[in-house]
């Protein structure tokens, strides 16, 4: 989306700014055919002198001396509610949402039909954030102006917004039209069509709406990002490669324009620039972990496989409930022979998932690589117990790793494996059963059985490659 705060800062700005020019100085003009001539335009000089002292401040981020200006309002002006919602919006960007509150409350006491007072309402609760109370007093405010103007842009774009955030992406689409009737160049409106139009699949009403961005407003770089999103879903990466780099040069601190351009270099092939680009996303944002789950697949898929161990690291500290990374890096931590950092990612891939075999297996794998097989045994004795069915594969596997044979067993295992008829579960009791002996030293039965689970050339499990690992050794 937009920025939220520039966004705010300068739409209350200009909002105010034009109301009072339009609003206030006109209506004072209007006054010259009722009254004395010479005082009326007095009256809108000071006004405008006043204004521009508080646009000098502003103009160069001097907000709280802008803020201290209405100290000192001239005695003509004190009674000009419409002057005081510059205060307000100066104190919503200040962060003084607590003055800005009361005085929102008092204008609106005196007028209780003010629209612009009830959009600075919306605009306030917005900045403020979330919480039970704010959302009802947005709420509020919301219903107040749309009573009055139902087809209001501030308050059907948030409700619009909202409903994105829901993920409510058609009835959002819903309140950014009736948006538009009133506005149809308001940029966020627009940007909400595009952007719901794309999550609902309708990608030519998507393209239509940023290309208007565009048209509107050349320098929008979101919409050179959704554009290039856009091109994206053709494959046609070269363009979207087109895209996002305008987007770049228009806002080169921004986090997800960088990840987009790591997809698509990839998809290119140009696995450095990938590199490089997601590096970039990173040193923007280390604290998020997407950017290091990307490159760290990037690496993987290069075979860098201690760049990759160190980025699903890190994908871990950002981010500790993202179960895919326990995954990964437990193999490159399996592959690095790091048994212990193995065993406890794969302990936590198992707590999100008890009904993957592979899990278990692997942990006690690890305990025995340790030479803990007693640890092994205690792991896997209660994680026999939920296999009811004492002659399936995942049970016989099990009870395999944990007893160690015997000769009886082995035999029974074999010959069940080669009667498994889906592929997936054969390949992987096929690795198991050749790591078992790798383990135990028979290193010929061990390659067997690996080569068996290359030869599938199926690689829809992870054992695959622990197969291919095994073999190389």
């Amino acid at each position: 989306m937009i920025k939220k705060e520039k966004k705010v800062k300068i739409f209350v700005l200009f909002m105010i700014f034009s109301l009072v020019f339009a609003g206030t100085v006109f209506s004072a003009e209007s006054d010259l055919k009722m009254t004395d001539e010479k005082k009326e335009k007095t009256i809108g000089e000071i006004q405008l002198e006043f204004i521009q002292g508080v646009a000098d401040f502003t103009n160069v981020g001097e907000l709280e001396k802008a803020i201290a200006l209405f100290d000192s309002v001239p005695e003509e002006l004190k009674n000009d509610n419409e002057l005081f919602l510059i205060k307000a919006s100066l104190l919503i960007s200040a962060g003084k949402y607590n003055e800005a509150s009361t005085l929102l409350n008092s204008l609106e006491s005196k007028n209780p039909q003010n629209i612009d007072v009830l959009e600075m309402k919306i605009i306030l609760a917005k900045a403020i954030g979330s919480s039970q109370k704010i959302n009802q007093e947005k709420a509020r405010a919301i219903s107040k102006v749309l009573a009055l103007d139902p087809n209001n842009p501030v308050a059907n774009i948030e409700l619009g917004q909202q409903n994105v955030l829901q993920k409510k992406y058609k009835l959002a689409k819903g309140y950014f039209q009736k948006a538009l009737i009133k506005a149809p160049t308001d940029l966020s409106a627009i940007f909400g069509i595009g952007q719901t139009s794309y999550y609902l699949g309708d990608l030519d009403d998507s393209k239509l709406a940023f290309k208007k961005m565009l048209v509107i407003n050349p320098n929008v770089a979101i919409a050179y990002q959704y554009l290039g999103k856009l091109e994206a879903e053709d494959e046609n990466y070269k363009k979207a490669t087109e895209f996002i780099e305008k987007a770049i040069l228009l806002d080169s601190s921004n986090f997800d324009f960088y990840m987009d351009l790591g997809t698509y270099k990839r998809f290119l092939g140009k696995f450095d620039d990938a590199e490089k680009a997601w590096s970039k996303a990173i040193s923007l944002n280390p604290s998020y972990f997407l950017a290091y789950a990307y490159r760290a697949g990037l690496y993987d898929e290069l075979g860098k496989f201690d760049l990759a161990l160190n980025d699903y690291r890190k994908v871990i500290e950002t981010n500790p409930k993202y179960y895919f990374a326990y995954e990964a890096l437990g193999i490159l931590a399996w592959h690095a022979g790091n048994w212990e950092e193995a065993r406890v990612a794969f302990e936590k891939a198992y707590s999100y998932n008890k009904e993957n075999i592979s899990y278990p297996l692997m942990i006690s794998a690890c305990y025995i690589k340790m030479k803990k097989l007693p640890q092994a045994k205690m792991f896997l004795a209660p994680v026999m117990k939920t296999k009811t069915d004492r002659n399936s594969l995942d049970y016989m596997m099990l009870r395999l790793f944990h007893d160690q044979g015997p000769g009886n067993a082995e035999s029974a295992i074999a010959l069940k494996i080669q009667k498994e008829e889906k592929a997936t579960q054969k390949g992987k009791m096929l690795y198991y059963f050749g790591l078992y002996y790798s383990m135990k030293g028979n290193i010929n039965l061990a390659a067997k059985y690996f080569a068996e689970v290359t030869n599938m050339q199926s690689p829809l499990f992870f054992e695959y490659r622990l197969a291919e690992w095994g073999l190389q050794k």
